[in-house]
């Protein structure tokens, strides 16, 4: 499983190309070889997926049951607009101009690197959702966390 790690502050050119940072390709070797997949967030942001893992989502949306509505409403939302992305000479990624839209990316960007995938925000989003970091993360970490017995993980 790819575990991909940082947070980086980037800029758009004005066609849209994105740099990709140089320590974010090295943690992507064969990126320039299987490409990389660009889809919408379910908030306001992008996400982009190396192909390989996108390959996976798809395979297990495909197991999904087609004929239940709520379920082909699902899949048409999450993969509108999934655009594959190659590098460049210059190691930058054109990202599509309907998906910044629908991001509100404009100009100065941040790439946040989650476990196998890397959220694209608009600086100022990004920035906005940190700062309403919860009063009590401690809380937070509980309820989300909490409920999982360490030893029976480790089987001790």
């Amino acid at each position: 499983m790819i575990q991909l790690l940082g947070e980086f502050d980037c800029k758009l050119d004005a066609k849209g190309r994105l740099m990709v940072p140089s320590s974010l390709k090295k943690q992507l070797p064969s990126i320039e070889q299987e490409g990389l997949v660009i889809n919408r967030g379910f908030e306001k942001h992008l996400v982009i997926y190396p192909k390989k893992v996108w390959e996976g989502i798809v395979a297990e949306l495909s197991k999904l049951n087609q004929y239940e509505k709520k379920t082909r409403e699902f899949i048409r939302f999450f993969t509108r607009g999934a655009t594959e992305l190659s590098l460049d000479a210059s190691g930058r990624v054109l990202l599509p101009k309907s998906l910044l839209e629908f991001a509100g990316i404009n100009g100065d960007v941040v790439l946040a690197c989650q476990f196998d995938k890397i959220e694209v925000w608009s600086k100022a989003a990004y920035d906005n959702l940190l700062d309403n970091e919860p009063e009590n993360f401690a809380n937070l970490a509980e309820e989300v966390m909490g409920g999982k017995d360490r030893r029976d993980e480790d089987g001790k």
